[in-house]
């Protein structure tokens, strides 16, 4: 069966250096996923998505997609949403000394 976003929320928007945004997305009007998070890696931006830390003090994702072409699909629609937001409200991706923004 085939999934579709039918939402994409950006929550939160921080100018940290790493963490640029909160994200939620709704899956076929049914399903909701919260705190994607937007990440500057080291050499592009890219999705985490929502984990929990375990006992051993490693991260565990909670949620995930099963194959290379979900994924895809989901940091292409998310990332875009992102960068359209940014460039709509006119927000800078350097500026540190700025406060997070609630959206």
């Amino acid at each position: 069966f085939k999934v579709n976003i039918t939402d994409i929320k950006i929550r939160r928007i921080y100018q940290d250096k790493k963490l640029k945004a909160l994200v939620s997305i709704t899956i076929d009007d049914q399903l909701a996923v919260h705190d994607i998070k937007v990440v500057q890696g080291p050499e592009r931006v890219f999705i985490a998505m929502p984990s929990r830390r375990e006992e051993n003090g490693r991260f565990r994702d909670v949620v995930h997609p099963i194959n290379v072409e979900t994924r895809n699909m989901l940091e292409e629609l998310i990332l875009g949403t992102y960068f359209q937001y940014i460039e709509e409200h006119d927000i800078s991706l350097y500026e540190e000394e700025v406060p997070p923004q609630e959206v």
